[in-house]
């Protein structure tokens, strides 16, 4: 052992780029005791940062510490050994290099903690939807345009941090992104409405709407288009930019449905008649659930009938669920009306003839 020693001491005094073995012998031992640091925050640290985690109510430092969980070794050892270098008197360039190194490793680690912050958050939001049978591709789309966005200010920021001016580059990107964005107009004002459908929900998958002149259940509601089964059993395509700009009927949200119907009775009826059919249309109502009657009236004295209108309220949005108690309404109207003696008016025309004898 101590015979070694003088070797150790020539060690000690050899240099290298003017950087003495006793600096080497140092920034080695740092090294060594930062990568035992950090060994000892990725085993037992986050453990217990975990472990507090676990008490609190809010989610946010959970996900924290699963972005932090996500970092694997490399990135202690990089960080221990480029913090090690630069406490060495490095020549420029040299210095350049271990600095821009250092940048990279960092900005590549907490780009990717932050991708893994925003995978979780959107694979939350993308259960939630499902859940409420709801499109999902507005989420899975602004989580890609959220990790661009961080990858592109990462990038910047070590441009700027390496000496490089960014402030040409960004002028350059803006005219560059407006000449893009005129030549992808189209698609544009379809993502934008998309946002718009997805944050205003003025639809969802299984309502049904009736688009000007075309109806159908949507089906699907993606980043371009929303797509709907119509009642013949095609699909319809709608671009989302003509849902934005167009009125749409939801018949779907409708809580209640406000139906108007009619009937004629023949111009021989009395008046007794005339009113014990009103009595007849309450007695209807009474006796079927779910419909409430408004008003039943002796309207006006059509062409070749005495013309009724009933309104009444259905408290159910469903098609088919209207169409069969206007089936029991119009059945149980026929029944009472044959049982007393007023008979349904049909088109007749009536011809007076003058005979001059």
């Amino acid at each position: 052992m101590i015979e070694q020693l003088p070797y150790i001491d020539s060690y000690l005094q050899w240099s290298f780029l003017d950087i003495s073995g006793t600096q080497f012998a140092l920034a080695t031992i740092f090294f060594f005791g930062l990568v035992l640091l950090l060994w000892v925050f990725k085993i037992y640290g986050l453990w217990v940062l975990s472990r507090i985690a676990a008490k609190t109510p809010t989610e946010l430092d959970g996900l924290l510490i699963n972005a932090l969980k996500s970092v694997k070794w490399p990135f202690y050892v990089l960080l221990a050994l480029f913090i090690a270098l630069s406490t060495l008197a490095l020549p420029e360039q040299l210095s350049f290099v271990v600095t821009a190194g250092l940048y990279v490793v960092i900005l590549y680690y907490v780009l990717k903690m932050v991708s893994v912050v925003i995978d979780v958050i959107a694979l939350k939001y993308v259960k939630k939807r499902e859940q409420a049978d709801e499109g999902t591709s507005v989420i899975l789309v602004l989580s890609r345009i959220a990790k661009a966005s961080a990858f592109l200010l990462a990038l910047l920021l070590l441009l700027q941090n390496i000496g490089v001016e960014i402030t040409p580059l960004l002028a350059g990107v803006g005219i560059g992104g407006l000449a893009i964005a005129f030549a992808l107009q189209n698609i544009f004002e379809d993502l934008f409405a998309s946002f718009s459908i997805y944050f205003d929900k003025p639809f969802k998958k299984g309502d049904f709407l009736v688009i000007g002149d075309d109806m159908g259940v949507v089906e699907y509601i993606g980043m371009k288009s929303t797509r709907l089964r119509t009642l013949q059993g095609q699909e319809l395509i709608v671009s989302n930019r003509d849902l934005t700009n167009t009125r749409i009927n939801n018949y779907k949200r409708m809580e209640r449905r406000r139906i108007v119907f009619g009937f004629g009775l023949e111009y021989g009826t009395p008046v007794a008649g005339l009113k014990r059919a009103n009595e007849l249309v309450k007695q209807v109502f009474s006796e079927v659930e779910d419909a409430d009657l408004d008003r039943s009236h002796f309207k006006e004295f059509a062409d070749s009938s005495l013309d009724f209108e009933v309104v009444y309220y259905l408290n159910t949005s469903d098609y088919t669920a209207y169409m069969d108690t206007q089936q029991q309404i119009n059945l149980r109207i026929k029944e009472l009306f044959d049982q007393e003696g007023l008979s349904m008016a049909f088109p007749t025309q009536t011809v007076h003839i003058n005979k001059n004898v």
